[in-house]
């Protein structure tokens, strides 16, 4: 084990992150797994970030290797989603309360869908704590916000059938690709973690355009929520 720090962050892609290096102090860089970890300060918090790459099995392999090498107190994954939810639009903040594998299917051995064998959980909880105090630092930006499920697949979600069998199965908020494995992981490892995601797209047929259209201005927004939540913190 490396270092231990204060605060995990793992993004999917360089654009949900590169900001907040910006504003680390005392960096070093150091490559395990394949993956590039940056450690430093903002303010008085030691940081390690990540930018772990589109998709579960990539998200996962970062989280374990973020815990073994770095022992973080906490971890939270940010970026961008896709709204599930007419209550929040492009711009707005998701907070998970709790996260979903919506793309984990044995309902056909009688299992609920979702369910992660091995753990019998459907929906993996975040942290209270943590998500509370992300809604505040959200509050404090003047940006939107609501909380409850965060759905993970392997899939970008670009149909309006899909996006509904989602809200229907699990009652979700937003879509992504890593928040469900990296909870799996947390939960695994005892690790208290919460999932903030800035709604870029719809997820539906036209999530496409808007993703092009409004991801960097939707990361910007989570870089923004993430610098305000390392610095106001409290153990």
């Amino acid at each position: 084990m490396l270092d231990k720090v204060d605060i995990g962050i793992i993004c999917a892609m360089n654009v949900e992150i590169d900001e907040l290096s910006s504003v680390m102090e005392e960096k070093k860089t150091l490559k395990l797994s394949g993956i590039e970890f940056l450690c430093g300060k903002i303010g008085d918090k030691s940081v390690v970030t990540a930018v772990c790459g589109i998709g579960k099995v990539f998200a996962a392999i970062c989280a374990q290797t973020m815990i073994l090498g770095f022992s973080p107190e906490i971890i939270i994954n940010s970026g961008i989603a896709g709204t599930l939810t007419d209550k929040l639009s492009i711009g707005d903040a998701a907070v998970a309360v709790n996260a979903v594998q919506h793309d984990i299917d044995t309902t056909a051995l009688g299992d609920e869908a979702g369910m992660i064998s091995g753990l019998n959980l459907v929906y993996v909880p975040a942290d209270e704590k943590i998500s509370k105090h992300l809604v505040e630092c959200v509050g404090k930006l003047g940006i939107k916000c609501k909380t409850g499920t965060i759905a993970t697949g392997d899939s970008f979600i670009n149909d309006n059938e899909k996006k509904a069998e989602i809200v229907k199965r699990f009652s979700a908020i937003a879509c992504e690709m890593e928040g469900g494995a990296i909870a799996q992981v947390c939960y695994v490892n005892k690790v208290p973690f919460s999932i903030l995601r800035v709604i870029s797209d719809g997820g539906d047929d036209n999530s496409h355009l808007d993703y092009a259209e409004f991801k960097k201005f939707a990361s910007d927004r989570s870089v923004k929520i993430i610098e305000s939540f390392v610095k106001s913190y409290e153990k």
